[in-house]
């Protein structure tokens, strides 16, 4: 327990001076499995459930409590995606809860810090029918992380200096539940607001959606004994969807769950309930990813202290100590109170006079729903008989059309048979014409041929001569331009390549390739032999003037984010 408090507090208070050393280390790394931004909470059951689905602080924490959840991704404690998250929830009524805390969040490229307020409301609908809605706003600073970062000249976060943006972002949720039956659906991300820049902090191709599906099986006698199977599907901003199932099994004293996530992998955890007050769980989780082999086992700690709720109910007397109670009390009964038991007692016969009424008026509503039934069912026999006669009558005019059919089938027959012989006269006349316009168009196709071959022979020397012409250009580079040159590459042709972006991994390529071309755009591509990367570019451009006026508009405000120039002099 100590260990973890002292990881913990080290990863909240490490110099500037470490970060910016572990930032040089880290960025000689070319290309690896990129994280996930989201909060990676898809393991949280218990308690701060608020985190999962705002909505949830109603259903799923106990009234009042403290507590602490915090996960070290892939065992990299210290200055790696880790998440701590220590919050306070507490019902204001049985329809509403509020939740305040602090959190602190490694996306891997940033690290957040901030607090996050939550507010949830619940409407029931019957008995058996409830709606709730909640929500999450965060504030936070968000500054550059210490790992997981490399220099990659396409790269869209900053290199050069460090700086903290100021971030308020607000996550709303709401579920539906009908009996066990709860369906959530929340985003994490779905408003957000850079104070520092003044701007929408993510774009709209950047939101984060997560869908539940659960149901309580209670096990048991007890109330508190349930099983809890959970189906969800998150959406992440440019990768692949996350898929999990998990189940949950918890009691008075303690609980356990499993689960599996088709990126992070198979989960395993357990906790207790000690003394009515503290509860302490532990879980680690087991990459199954063949792109996170090597990667070490994720840990997940969770601590919690239970505050009494004013919503508890108030032990019952122990059953001598309550005939004692009213023994005295009847001593001491004075005549008001005589004229209070009396007065309930009068209401107790009203309520039993109204329930007797309701009751009649309930009979009375089932006799009259009886005969409508009734009514119901001779009218759908009397539309099942109309039914039956009608097809009956549609079966009669089928078989007459099919007669007609039948004879206008045999006319048609004649008729081609005459056709048939009057065709055979034309074809021999055609026949001769035919084969003096195929000779003609057999001509025509030659000289088209011919034409097509020799436009390509001179489209070929435009473009070689316009290929000698960028040889011999001359470079000025600008201040802070990034720009790369050599002599050959492959079969390309000499020019200059706008580059979008540089792969190392298939998986993240094809999906980069896929996004530009959903936009509209038609990227290129070429694996460079120096490196065995896959360099990603938009178009090649004969001049340095063509290739800086292209990066400087945006690709003419087709293609917003960063791109540099890759030069192929030629020999």
């Amino acid at each position: 327990m100590w260990n973890v408090l002292f990881f913990v507090f080290l990863h909240m208070t490490k110099p500037r001076a470490l970060f910016l050393f572990l930032l040089f280390v880290f960025s000689t790394v070319a290309q690896e499995v990129t994280l996930p931004e989201d909060f990676r909470q898809h393991n949280i059951t218990e308690y701060n459930s608020s985190l999962f689905n705002p909505a949830f602080s109603l259903i799923r924490n106990n009234p009042e409590s403290v507590a602490l959840w915090t996960r070290w991704q892939w065992q990299q404690i210290d200055a790696d995606p880790t998440t701590l998250f220590l919050n306070y929830t507490r019902r204001l009524n049985p329809e509403s809860a509020i939740s305040g805390g602090f959190f602190q969040h490694n996306t891997g490229f940033f690290v957040n810090t901030g607090g996050v307020v939550n507010y949830a409301y619940a409407y029931e609908f019957s008995p058996n029918v409830r709606f709730g809605a909640g929500v999450n706003l965060f504030g936070f600073v968000q500054e550059l992380a210490d790992d997981r970062f490399f220099i990659d000249p396409n790269s869209p976060f900053p290199t050069g200096d460090v700086s903290s943006d100021f971030i308020l972002q607000m996550a709303p949720g709401v579920f539906l539940q009908w009996k066990s039956l709860v369906v959530g659906f929340a985003s994490e991300n779905l408003f957000d607001y850079n104070f520092s820049t003044r701007e929408r902090n993510t774009g709209p191709d950047e939101r984060i959606y997560l869908t539940s599906v659960s149901y309580d099986f209670k096990i048991g006698a007890s109330d508190s004994n349930i099983l809890r199977p959970t189906f969800y599907y998150k959406s992440v901003p440019r990768q692949d969807g996350q898929i999990g199932i998990g189940a949950l099994y918890t009691t008075d004293k303690y609980w356990g769950q499993a689960g599996y996530n088709n990126f992070y992998g198979i989960s395993v955890g357990a906790g207790g309930r000690f003394f009515k007050k503290v509860s302490i769980g532990a879980l680690v989780e087991f990459a199954t990813d063949s792109d996170l082999d090597g990667r070490d086992t994720t840990f997940e700690v969770a601590l919690a202290y239970h505050i009494k709720s004013q919503f508890e109910k108030r032990p019952e007397l122990k059953k001598e100590e309550a005939i004692v109670e009213n023994r005295q009390d009847e001593k001491i009964k004075t005549e008001a109170e005589i004229q209070e038991e009396k007065k309930l007692d009068a209401e107790r016969q009203k309520r039993i006079e109204e329930e007797q009424a309701q009751a009649l008026a309930q009979a009375e509503a089932e006799k009259q729903r009886q005969q409508q039934l009734e009514a119901e069912r001779k009218e759908k026999q009397q539309e099942e008989d109309d039914l039956k006669k009608r097809q009956e009558e549609e079966a009669v005019r089928k078989q007459q059309v099919q007669d007609s059919l039948k004879t206008l089938a045999l006319e048609k027959e004649r008729r081609a048979k005459v056709a048939e012989q009057a065709q055979k006269r034309q074809d021999s006349l055609e026949k001769v014409k035919a084969e003096k316009l195929l000779a003609v168009a057999r001509q025509r196709k030659r000289d088209s041929i011919q034409q097509a071959k020799e436009e390509t022979a001179r489209q070929l020397a435009e473009e070689r001569a316009q290929a000698e012409a960028t040889k011999k250009e001359e470079v000025t580079l600008n201040k802070n331009e990034k720009y790369e040159e050599v002599i050959s590459e492959g079969e390309l042709l000499p020019g200059f390549y706008l580059i979008t972006n540089v792969f190392g991994t298939k998986k993240y390529y094809d999906a980069f390739m896929k996004d530009l071309k959903s936009r509209g755009l038609e990227p290129k591509s070429f694996l460079r032999s120096l490196n065995n990367y896959n360099y990603v570019y938009l178009k090649r451009y004969d001049t340095m003037l063509e290739a800086r006026k292209a990066r400087d508009s945006k690709f003419d405000g087709r293609y917003t984010d960063k791109t540099w120039i890759f030069r192929v002099v030629g020999e």
